[in-house]
């Protein structure tokens, strides 16, 4: 079957989105392969994965491309990003399904298919997060996951402890990163959304995104250990780091 001409430019959007995230996280691809090592251990043909604030897709195509019987149910407040994600990842067809979720709301799960979720991952989203709707949300999942589903989360976690060289040593490898995506031709973050809106249905979802996200308040950095309890607190019976790279993780836990 031949593409549709959104469906290419979507996928050229969607290397865009990882080219300009790369340029920000060191080993973006190493700890994406952390994280899919561990849903290995913990999913089985057949079964589903919730992938949380998903963007355009891409931890959704990689969990999809890495085991050809799972199913990926993939949420999002961001509606130009969900619609640039099902036109990216359409190759999938019904194994992949982009649902407009607000975290925040304290009633999200409601809109989740009624299919069994075996593991949940997210990649570089959760910060976005305040302490008590992040707290929350743990504990939703305690619910969700049946005994021994598994929890991953990779994002970097800004140090914040007073550990003044770790601090600065992480600073300078973001800026070493950064520098060498620019000089690689990848876009920043403020490029990418305007390259998104010139064109493609998922253009006319430019408004409303501002709309939903104009009062969002800033959030504050959040450490490990506060992730590590507010998890442990949700019911999970294991949790900590499985992967670092300065202040950029990828935290596992097992219900």
């Amino acid at each position: 079957m031949t593409d549709s001409p959104d469906e290419t430019r979507a996928r050229e959007l969607l290397r865009a989105w990882d080219s300009q995230q790369a340029a920000y996280i060191t080993h973006r691809e190493a700890r994406f392969e952390v994280m899919l090592d561990a849903l290995a251990s913990a999913i089985t043909p057949g079964s589903t994965v919730l992938d949380l604030a998903c963007g355009p897709g891409s931890l959704a195509q990689r969990v999809l491309r890495r085991f050809e019987s799972v199913r990926v149910v993939a949420v999002d407040y961001d509606p130009l990003l969900l619609e640039l994600g099902r036109q990216a990842l359409a190759e999938f067809g019904d194994r992949v399904e982009f649902i407009d979720v607000d975290l925040v709301d304290p009633d999200w799960m409601t809109a989740l298919p009624s299919a069994r979720i075996d593991a949940v991952a997210s990649s570089t989203a959760l910060h976005w997060l305040a302490p008590p709707v992040l707290t929350r949300l743990y504990q939703d999942l305690g619910r969700l996951l049946p005994s021994g589903g598994v929890f991953l989360n990779g994002d970097h976690l800004r140090l914040s402890d007073g550990r003044r060289l770790f601090a600065e040593l992480a600073a300078a490898d973001d800026r070493r990163s950064q520098e060498r995506g620019r000089a690689d031709g990848a876009m920043t973050w403020d490029e990418w959304f305007p390259a998104a809106m010139a064109s493609g249905p998922w253009a006319a979802h430019g408004p409303e995104r501002e709309r939903r996200f104009a009062d969002r308040p800033p959030t504050p950095d959040l450490s490990v250990a506060f992730h590590v309890d507010a998890l442990r607190v949700g019911g999970f019976v294991e949790a900590g780091t499985a992967w670092q790279h300065y202040d950029d993780y990828v935290i596992l836990a097992q219900r």
